[in-house]
């Protein structure tokens, strides 16, 4: 489990500043385990300049391209994340299973998600090296759920992530889940990432 890192960083911030509540909502995307990052944005598509706005776009068009078709938007399957030519998805809340984004190292794996409208992923387990990328580059909120949650959640479900109350409403199927608390990886995503949350707590002077 990976949450040792960023429950315990800048704990003497947070203990100064009020605790900030996230609650995110939306349609589920479901995947299985093992999502690697060539599955979430495969190597062809990685020319694109992230500092053209229009370049930058084609990131959230091929996000989880490379995913097999049968095992995309579990359980029926078949399901893309964006539609044919849009570049934003439906669908913001991704729901994987174990070792979600193992891999290479390459940040544009979180970086297409967040192009492509996702706010957050809630799995049981992640790759330490994209569960960092994830927080540091302030893309998406890694929640980790207490269950592999792919195997109750479908994909089109809404949802609802309660961060205080640690659990995810599923308002489709009418049924809770437990998360494990985030200590500051909320707030840092929601800062822009691990040095913007730096400067905004006097940890770093500011630009």
């Amino acid at each position: 489990m990976i949450r040792g890192t960023y429950k315990t960083i800048f704990n003497n911030t947070l203990k100064k500043n009020q605790k900030k509540t996230t609650t995110i909502k939306g349609k589920a995307f479901v995947l299985g385990k093992n999502i690697d990052t060539d599955q979430i944005i495969p190597a062809a598509h990685l020319v694109y300049s992230l500092e053209d706005p229009e370049e930058r776009k084609l990131y959230g068009k091929y996000a989880l391209s490379g995913v097999p078709d049968a095992e995309s938007g579990l359980p029926k399957g078949n399901i893309p994340l964006t539609k044919e030519n849009a570049t934003k998805s439906e669908f913001n809340i991704i729901v994987g299973g174990p070792n979600f984004g193992c891999g290479s190292s390459r940040e544009h794996a979180p970086a297409c998600l967040e192009i492509a409208g996702v706010k957050a992923i809630i799995a049981p387990t992640y790759a330490r090296i994209f569960y960092r990328n994830s927080v540091d580059g302030g893309f998406v909120i890694p929640y980790e759920s207490l269950e592999d949650l792919s195997q109750k959640v479908h994909t089109h479900d809404e949802l609802e992530i309660d961060q205080e109350k640690q659990v995810v409403k599923n308002l489709t199927q009418n049924e809770e889940y437990k998360i494990r608390p985030l200590g500051s990886v909320a707030d840092i995503v929601s800062a822009g990432g691990i040095f913007a949350y730096a400067r905004e707590n006097g940890m770093m002077a500011k630009q």
